[in-house]
């Protein structure tokens, strides 16, 4: 089982950001910190949460660095005896607000892996994405969180904007090769509807090519791909988890739960959040939703899909693949070669 607390606060908005955040209610940050303890109590009770049960916590956003550690501290001392002995406790943090002081105080409730979005350490293109950090915040950002003693640590990349070329790329790899982190994670920039960067014709660089370059370049420089957007020597066990279709806990605004067949959304407003934490609308999905849900997932990632999970006529389809070498079997399993192509070959799978 996992858990998921998510923080819709931010500093400031970055133009290509559809999350769930907010960078005008900081004044709600206190009450909304007390009332995730109210839905977690009752989260832990609808899934009787045995103790030592949840593998992973991820405390995602927003920003969770906008946060000060101290009001976390309910939220922990609540959720601690359901943690198992090993589990994975992840915060993503800004460069520009993960303090010293923060990291420490994080890492003494249970933190032991920070995500930090970073997304280039060129200045320009900082600037153009409407991030508020500096390269050399994200730098001593990544090296405290290092000599604090966190051995677990992440990086953001974003790649296809207007201002990429290959040059620029590297560059940024490079310098996230040289920090100490096990991990990196890479996104393409996404035109989200409701953001600035939405109906701009100069903002993306399309270019399939650069895209398969970058990926072929974050591999070379020793991040494995694991995950369509995720690298490492290390492998997040909440990122997998999500492919491996394990349920998993929603807690806060926007957040979302899973328990066998159902999804729960709670109030995706602060203020609704705030007011009723424990509303949630209810989603059930069928036995082919979920059929679907795991072929789609599986050949996002390494995790694949066991040969037995395909109807008569779907193995026809992953039968033509094999051939064709989009797809390769072992173990009774199939796995994706290249995940540029997963959702088309799911689509054939599934038509």
């Amino acid at each position: 089982m996992l858990a998921y607390l998510h923080i819709p606060f931010c500093d400031s908005k970055c133009h290509y950001c559809a999350f769930n955040s907010y960078d005008n209610k900081s004044v709600l940050k206190q009450n909304y910190m007390q009332q995730i303890t109210k839905q977690l109590r009752y989260e832990l009770e609808k899934f009787n949460t045995p103790s030592k049960s949840i593998r992973s916590l991820f405390i995602g956003g927003g920003t969770p660095s906008t946060i000060q550690a101290l009001w976390y501290a309910p939220f922990f001392e609540m959720i601690t005896p359901y943690l198992a002995d090993n589990a994975e406790v992840t915060s993503e943090a800004n460069p520009q607000s993960a303090t010293k002081e923060w990291i420490e105080g994080m890492r003494t409730l249970g933190v032991n892996r920070l995500s930090f979005g970073v997304q280039s350490f060129n200045a320009q293109k900082l600037t153009f994405l409407g991030r508020n950090h500096t390269p050399k915040q994200a730098l001593d950002a990544i090296t405290s969180a290092a000599n604090l003693g966190i051995q677990n640590i992440s990086l953001d990349l974003i790649y296809g904007t207007a201002l990429d070329t290959p040059a620029l790329l590297q560059e940024d790899l490079n310098i996230a090769s040289s920090l100490p982190i096990n991990h990196l994670s890479a996104y393409a920039l996404t035109l989200e509807e409701e953001t600035p960067f939405f109906k701009r014709t100069d903002v993306a660089n399309g270019s399939e090519e650069l895209a398969k370059d970058f990926v072929h370049a974050i591999i070379q420089a020793g991040f494995p791909q694991y995950e369509i957007s995720n690298f490492g020597t290390y492998q997040s066990v909440h990122n997998k988890g999500y492919w491996e279709h394990q349920d998993y806990l929603g807690i806060g605004a926007g957040a979302v739960g899973f328990l066998k067949n159902r999804r729960f959304y709670p109030a995706k407003e602060i203020e609704a959040y705030v007011q009723n934490p424990l509303f949630q609308e209810i989603e059930k999905l069928s036995l082919e939703d979920l059929h679907v849900e795991k072929i789609f997932l599986g050949l996002r990632s390494m995790i694949g899909i066991a040969l037995a999970s395909f109807s008569p006529k779907e193995m026809m389809q992953v039968s033509i693949l094999v051939e064709e070498n989009k797809l390769t079997c072992k173990d009774h399993r199939v796995f994706n070669t290249d995940y540029f192509l997963s959702d088309e070959i799911a689509l054939f799978i599934t038509q």
